[in-house]
Formats: structure tokens, C-alpha cells, sequence
């Protein structure tokens, strides 16, 4: 029990010199991504530059004795910075200290929300959100994200949370171009690109092995910050119009929960259910990604009380909401990170830095910062997932391209509201029209098959259907008019079968509808049947009156049942030929 809730016993027991050494490497290599990381993504958050530092700590040291797995980088990643913005910007002015408020209880609130999902074991919620919505929702908010960095790359007063917003800001204010930003910038972003393959090759061409050079590799955000905080300095770049990073406290943060406001928190209810169930998402299939690469396992009800608790930890540290981060997990698992004490080692660090570090962060551009933003987010982006998506089903192609739309024009609530809703909307109409299938006896087998697309024999007084679907209300009238049909246009018909193989559940509504079809069919004179039910629907069959009411019998199997209501075509259907001639015969 003592394991389950504290999963970290479990790994601790077996903890070796050889975890220690990978933990310390993994802990200093995604320290160096994760210092320049969170203050980015605090700055995008709108929020000062500790805040996102702040997320670095106790989030990871919770994560690291709760969480189950043991590569996932937990701190604050770029889309759950944006969706804080965006909740926040809702509220309050940027900067105000509202609008910072706002955000440790988007932080809480989102917390409080996974941890309860994860005790009652309720992560199946994040399902509502199909991989299509995901995809399209994170590929909008990458773009979002770039074009709100605009602002930082160029030195210009441009604002806005949308495109339409966005667009004409930037239009109305190129004039305000800072030249020496746009060249800083310039420089930093095309480092950061080339760094991301040429740095391990220029290293490789130096002598370094290839995993040492590939490692070195992830410390060009450390280069391009120390690199582009020297130069402002030294040629007293701020002057000249290069914004600046300032003043960042020195030490710890604070602890202890922000104000109590219930109108605030009513406000923020919906915008931290989205900001939980997004990061979960994320997290967890980073997490599963990566354990399935050494054979692992995570608990995906003991991540969301992990993360749950690294949030409320975020919220009473004065830090900004917090996930798992794709590019630092995966960092994280190439430098070797053994175990989750590489996250609180980070921590450490991170701690460690903030106290060392911070008045030599005074003169780090602004610039740097967004173009850092930039680089990560594109990968987020695939605009080749819509064409295919699209190409093989249209439905998710349209919830993909809704959810795109949406965010990019609307916002990332609604866009993320818009996705949502779309694909229930069309997972309820597809559901409400479920593929049924006419069936017959493939000649010369047991099987039974669509007379649609094989060569199949029928018997004209059996009429055979399978529903490939469960049925539930949107769809239970659509088998009843289907049965109905066939009565009227099949006047021998004398008996029904329901092949059950692909129906999980049947509720109550459709249990009335097939109540009713069995009423109509004995009042034609022809039984009802049913073939091939599953164990728990029959389960949930004998708590009512229908197997008593039912005017024929449950088969089980399709075969058993046409050998007892056709068995001369069925017997000779087991023989090829036999059955070659008695179809031809008009069978």
C-alpha cells in the first residue's frame, strides 16, 4: 500500500551508484535547458521570469515522489503557459497583481481537479479529447504562440491572443522596429536552428564520441543566453532600445496560498479543467512513450495525483501551472536519467541557481527568450497530420480542422471548446446511423458474412442482421425501423436473428426498442432471436423482462442458430457443391 502511494519506494530499494551518476547527468543537462525554458515561459504566461523558475521546484519534488514515471520532465511547458495567459488576460490586466493571482489558482485549481480524477480513478475523462482535436488544438496554439512572440523578436508594442488581433497589431506597428533587437534576435534564432543538429556534428568533427557530442548539443540554450547576456552588456545594448530581462528576486520563493477569492475562482473553473486535462494528455503519453522504450509501465491514475499534487505545489510556491515538457523528457531520457530523483535533483539546482545566478540574468534580452519560445514550438507544429487525418476520415479531419480554426481565430478556450464539441457531435451522428449488415452463410464454411460483399446463401424465411455498434438511444430507432423493413418486404419471412458479436452494451432506451420489435414481430407471426451475446450484456438482459418475453432463443453462436431455424440449406452449405446448386435452385 506504502508503495502504491509513494511510488518512489519501489525504485528507491534498488537504487545503485550507476542510477546516481545517470540521475546527476540527466539533473545538469535538463537544468541547463530548463533555466532559460522557464523564464521564457513565464514570460509568455505574462508573468515575471521566477515564476516559471519558481515551477522548477517543489512541482519536480513532489513529481519525483509521486509520479511513476521515470523520465518524464515535469515544469512549465509552452502550451499550458499560453492557456494561462489566456485565462488570466480574461481577468485582470498583465502584470497587475490580479492577473497574478489569477494564475496560482489556475495553478490550484487544475491541480485540485487531476488529483481528484486521479484517487477515483477517473482519467478515462482525458479520452474525450481524441488524438485529431489534440493534434490540431497544439499545432493552432504553436502558431499562437510564435506570432505572440513577435512582439520580443522585433522590438515593436504589438499585442493581441489571436490572429485577427495579432495581424493588424504587428501591420499598424512595424514602424517601431528596434533594428538591434531584429539583429540580436536574427543571430540567436539562427543559432538555435543550426544547433539543433549542426552543434553535435561541429562537436563530433572536434573528437568528441557521438553520445558526448549529442549531449553537449542540448546546451546551446545555456550558449545563447550566456553568449547574447554578455553581449548586451558589453556593448550596453539596453540603451539602444533592447529590452531586457531586469531584476529577478534572489532566493526562494514564498510559500503559503495566494487570496481567497470566490468570484475569481468561479471565473477559473472552466479554463483550469481545460489546462488539466491538456497537460495530462500530454504527459501521459510522453510518459508512456518513453517508458515503452525500456519496457516500463506508468500508472496512469498515479500520474494525475502526481501531477495534481506538482500543481497545488506550484500554486502555494507562487509558480505558474505545470507539466510534462516533450523536449526536456526527452532530454531527460537521453542523458540517462535512471529514476524520477533526476527531477528533484533538478530542482535542486534550480534552487541552487536562484540564488547563485540571478543578478547575472539582469542584462539577459528579452529577445533571446522569445526566440528560445519560437524554436521549441515549432516543433509542435504538423500541418501534414490535417491532409492525412482528413484522407482517412473526414469526421476527425473536420473536429482537426475546427479545433485549428477555432484557436487561431477565436482563442485557445474556444477553439479547444469548438474541438471538443465537434467530435461528440459527430461521434453521436455516426453512432446514431451504425453500419448493419444483412447476413448469409459463406458456401462451404461456418461463417457468416454482409450479402453486400461476399457470395454468400440466404434462406428466405431467415432474416439475419448484425449491428456493428452498441446500441444506445441515438441509435436503437434505426435498428427498429430496419427490422420493420424488412418485415414488409419479405413476405415469408418467419424468423429474425440479431447478431450481437459487435454490441458492448445496450441501453435502456434501446431496450425498449427491442421490446417493441419483439411485440411487432410476434404480431406478424415470425420469433425474435438473438445470436452470439456477450457475457455482460446478457448480464444486463436477464435483470429485465425481455429474455422472458422474448418469442424465440439466444444462439450461441450465428451458425447454431441457423442450423436450428434453416437447417436443410445450412447442413448443405457445408458442402460447397451441395450448396452451389440448391442457390442455383433459387435458395
Amino acid at each position: 500500500m506504502l508503495r502504491r502511494i509513494f511510488p518512489f519506494l519501489t525504485w528507491s530499494r534498488h537504487y545503485t551508484r550507476a542510477d546516481l551518476s545517470n540521475d546527476l547527468i540527466a539533473a545538469a543537462v535538463v537544468t541547463i535547458m530548463l533555466i532559460p525554458q522557464g523564464m521564457a515561459y513565464a514570460m509568455l504566461a505574462g508573468l515575471p521570469p521566477q515564476a516559471g523558475l519558481y515551477g522548477a521546484m517543489l512541482p519536480l519534488l513532489l513529481y519525483a515522489a509521486f509520479g511513476t514515471s521515470r523520465a518524464l520532465a515535469v515544469g512549465p511547458v509552452a502550451v499550458v503557459a499560453l492557456m494561462t495567459a489566456a485565462a488570466a488576460g480574461a481577468v485582470a490586466q498583465t502584470g497587475t497583481e490580479g492577473y497574478h493571482l489569477a494564475a496560482l489558482w489556475l495553478a490550484l485549481l487544475s491541480g485540485g481537479m487531476m488529483l481528484a480524477l486521479g484517487l477515483f480513478r477517473l482519467g478515462f475523462v482525458a479520452n474525450f479529447l481524441s488524438h485529431p482535436v489534440i493534434s490540431g488544438f497544439i499545432t493552432a496554439a504553436g502558431i499562437l504562440i510564435a506570432a505572440s512572440q513577435l512582439r520580443h523578436i522585433l522590438g515593436a508594442d504589438v499585442s493581441g491572443k489571436t490572429l485577427p488581433h495579432l495581424v493588424p497589431s504587428l501591420l499598424s506597428n512595424l514602424g517601431q522596429t528596434s533594428i538591434p533587437t531584429v539583429v540580436l534576435s536574427a543571430v540567436v534564432l539562427g543559432f538555435l536552428f543550426w544547433s539543433r543538429a549542426g552543434l553535435a556534428r561541429l562537436l563530433q568533427g572536434l573528437g568528441f564520441s557521438a553520445p558526448l557530442a549529442k549531449l553537449l548539443g542540448k546546451t546551446a540554450l545555456l550558449v545563447a543566453v550566456v553568449t547574447s547576456t554578455f553581449v548586451v552588456w558589453i556593448f550596453g545594448l539596453d540603451s539602444r532600445g533592447v529590452a531586457v530581462l531586469g531584476d529577478v528576486p534572489r532566493g526562494l520563493p514564498a510559500f503559503g496560498l495566494p487570496a481567497f477569492d470566490a468570484g475569481l475562482i468561479q471565473m477559473l473553473l472552466a479554463p483550469a479543467a481545460m489546462i488539466a486535462i491538456v497537460g495530462y494528455v500530454e504527459s501521459i503519453s510522453i510518459a508512456q512513450t518513453l517508458a515503452a522504450k525500456k519496457r516500463q509501465s506508468v500508472d496512469p491514475d498515479r500520474e494525475l495525483v502526481a501531477l495534481g499534487l506538482a500543481n497545488l505545489g506550484a500554486g502555494v510556491s507562487n509558480a505558474m501551472p505545470v507539466t510534462g515538457g516533450l523536449s526536456r523528457s526527452i532530454v531527460n531520457y537521453d542523458a540517462g536519467a535512471a529514476t524520477p530523483a533526476a527531477g528533484a535533483m533538478t530542482a535542486i539546482s534550480i534552487a541552487m541557481a536562484l540564488m547563485v545566478l540571478t543578478p547575472f540574468m539582469y542584462f539577459l534580452p528579452r529577445a533571446t527568450l522569445a526566440a528560445i519560445i519560437i524554436v521549441a514550438v515549432l516543433s509542435l507544429l504538423d500541418f501534414r497530420a490535417l491532409p492525412r487525418i482528413w484522407a482517412y476520415s473526414r469526421a476527425d479531419g473536420a473536429a482537426m480542422a475546427a479545433t485549428m480554426l477555432f484557436t487561431v481565430l477565436l482563442g485557445v478556450e474556444q477553439g479547444l471548446i469548438a474541438g471538443v464539441g465537434l467530435s461528440l457531435a459527430l461521434f453521436l451522428y455516426r453512432t446514431s446511423r451504425p453500419h448493419m449488415a444483412v447476413l448469409g452463410q459463406v458456401p462451404g464454411t461456418e461463417h457468416f458474412r454482409n450479402i453486400d460483399r461476399h457470395d454468400v446463401v440466404t434462406d428466405p424465411q431467415v432474416f439475419s442482421i448484425r449491428v456493428d455498434e452498441s446500441l444506445y438511444f441515438p441509435n436503437a430507432r434505426a435498428l427498429e425501423d430496419r427490422v420493420v423493413q424488412a418485415l414488409s418486404d419479405r413476405p415469408a419471412l418467419r424468423h429474425v436473428v440479431l447478431q450481437c458479436a459487435a454490441v458492448n452494451y445496450i441501453d435502456a432506451s434501446a431496450l425498449e426498442s427491442l421490446e417493441s420489435v419483439n411485440e411487432r414481430l410476434h404480431t406478424a407471426g415470425v420469433q425474435f432471436h438473438l445470436s452470439e451475446v456477450k457475457g455482460p450484456v446478457m448480464d444486463r438482459l436477464a435483470r429485465s423482462n425481455f429474455l422472458r418475453e422474448l418469442t424465440g432463443q439466444i444462439f450461441l453462436t450465428q451458425f447454431d442458430a441457423m442450423i436450428a431455424l434453416a437447417p436443410g440449406l445450412t447442413s448443405a452449405c457445408r458442402n460447397r457443391d451441395r450448396c452451389e446448386t440448391r442457390r442455383a435452385s433459387g435458395h
